[in-house]
């Protein structure tokens, strides 16, 4: 039998991170429960969980330089939980290095359902590797992207990157010098439920552009007041 998936939950209310724990243990997941962040580190080490479900407002030391701490040396996908409901905490969550944000209250199935979708992205399936390895694989000179096992090489240098990230990239990449509004990108990367925070592909973009530098053979462009492209010229 596999061994169960880890999930690390991280929030100071005890009532919602057994709630949490009882949800995921339903769906065959292993759990472990700490309240604040530095406990949050420590367990991170020790229990090396697959995904974390990090609360934003815990004591000490607050989820978003727990975020920080953990993707400065690793991409376990990270979902953040908040009460709070401003744009500025997604973006800040997601330029942090956040793969989902989860706003409080949320519905059981709904949490389970995207625990389970990051894990796929971060860990994809790979039966269709040989069948419908080309449809999944963009290459242009120096670059190489690969949705099969979520990989990109620049340069032959293996480029880490969260999930979302590389989604985005292929996106873009697969439809060479098209146009997508922020809107679009939204709707094909992120789903109805995040549509109209247009911030969040800034952020995204941003953070591509700090990890792959513009090529003589291609970028990724800005349309001024549109959206985004990747232009190979």
């Amino acid at each position: 039998m596999a061994n169960k998936q880890k999930i690390l939950i991280v929030d100071d209310d005890e009532n919602i991170a057994e709630l949490i724990s009882l949800y995921l243990t339903k769906e065959c997941f292993d759990t472990r429960i700490v309240h604040d962040g530095e406990e949050a580190l420590v367990a991170f080490d020790t229990y090396q969980p697959n995904l974390m479900l990090l609360d934003l407002m815990l004591p000490g030391i607050d989820g978003y330089q727990v975020c920080r701490e953990i993707r400065s040396r690793s991409q376990t996908p990270i979902i953040m939980l908040s009460a709070k409901g401003e744009v500025f905490d997604k973006v800040l969550g997601l330029e942090l290095g956040a793969d989902d944000y989860i706003m409080k209250p949320f519905d059981s199935k709904e949490m389970v359902a995207r625990v389970k979708a990051v894990l796929r992205r971060y860990h994809p399936v790979k039966t269709e590797e040989r069948t419908d390895d080309h449809s999944k694989r963009v290459e242009y000179p120096g670059i190489v992207i690969n949705l099969t096992n979520y990989s990109v090489l620049v340069d032959g240098r293996n480029v880490d990157m969260p999930p979302k990230e590389l989604e985005l990239l292929y996106f873009l990449a697969s439809s060479p010098n098209q146009v997508f509004t922020r809107e679009q990108l939204l709707d094909h990367i992120w789903g109805y439920e995040y549509i109209g925070d247009t911030r969040t592909v800034d952020v995204h973009i941003k953070r591509l552009r700090e990890k792959i530098k513009d090529h003589p053979s291609w970028n990724l462009g800005t349309v001024w007041g549109i959206g985004y492209k990747f232009e190979v010229k």
